[in-house]
């Protein structure tokens, strides 16, 4: 059985999931894992094609359910009765429909700023547009295409110092083939937008106020997310690293009121 690659660091308190954005990888939490080691047990989980998980032939196994599974075996295999969850970008749409699906596992669900996981329909039919072009460059040029990408880390502006060369540390690692399964099978039908109204857990959107193009779908989550609580910081889509003191306060609060 194929697996996503997960490692789990030391902590205190309760096992706390984290799962990266498209084309990042576990790097995407160097600069939180210690603050948030302090009162959690931080898991650290890479998507198909990332980092060190494989890039399966099945194309079964890149359906937003099948990626909810692994999640869910994660849990089992950490034995743990509940946990918390956080997705970054393209990583919400997969912690944010894991929470739908498995509510009584949940204490409590923490998500940045994602446009793949609350696009309505009308916008995924322009956001995924071109997935099958995107698919046949990446065939074509490798690793090449995926520095082209304008969501490479190669061409981040925002980051501190040193966060850049964190992510690129990793990203010869990512895999054309995965990255292009995960763009033609899972993104088209990767939202919760039209789902999201049925959240039954605490939910908390930590969004980087900068990001000016997220600004609908933050509103839309607000509108749409029972009791959803929003903590606005000073950063843009990559707000946990832009801004990592001020993201890791939010977290561990969020944390402390449903531990």
């Amino acid at each position: 059985m194929e697996k996503m690659y997960y490692e789990v660091h030391e902590g205190n308190g309760p096992y706390l999931l984290l799962i990266h954005g498209m084309l990042s990888s576990r790097a995407q939490w160097k600069r939180n894992l210690a603050a948030l080691a302090k009162e959690t047990r931080p898991v650290v989980m890479e998507l198909w094609g990332h980092g060190r998980s494989p890039s399966p032939d099945d194309p079964a196994l890149y359906t937003p359910e099948a990626m909810v599974e692994q999640v869910e075996r994660v849990r089992r295999e950490l034995g743990a009765g509940q946990w918390f969850v956080c997705g970054q970008s393209f990583g919400a749409t997969v912690t944010l429909r894991y929470s739908l699906l498995y509510p009584e596992r949940v204490r409590g669900q923490i998500f940045t700023n994602s446009t793949s996981a609350l696009a309505t329909k009308d916008k995924v039919k322009d956001l995924y547009a071109d997935v099958h072009k995107l698919a046949g460059n990446l065939a074509k040029n490798g690793q090449e295409g995926l520095r082209r990408m304008r969501i490479h880390p190669i061409h981040a502006k925002r980051l501190p110092p040193g966060a850049q060369q964190e992510l690129l540390a990793d990203a010869d690692l990512l895999s054309p083939a995965g990255i292009a399964k995960l763009f033609q099978i899972t993104s088209p039908v990767a939202s919760v937008a039209e789902v999201v109204q049925g959240t039954k857990v605490p939910t908390l959107l930590v969004a980087g106020e900068q990001e000016e193009r997220f600004t609908p779908h933050r509103k839309y989550a607000e509108e749409n997310i029972p009791g959803i609580k929003v903590a606005g910081i000073d950063g843009g889509h990559a707000c946990n690293i832009e801004a990592p003191e001020a993201f890791n306060a939010a977290v561990l609060e969020f944390i402390r009121q449903h531990s």
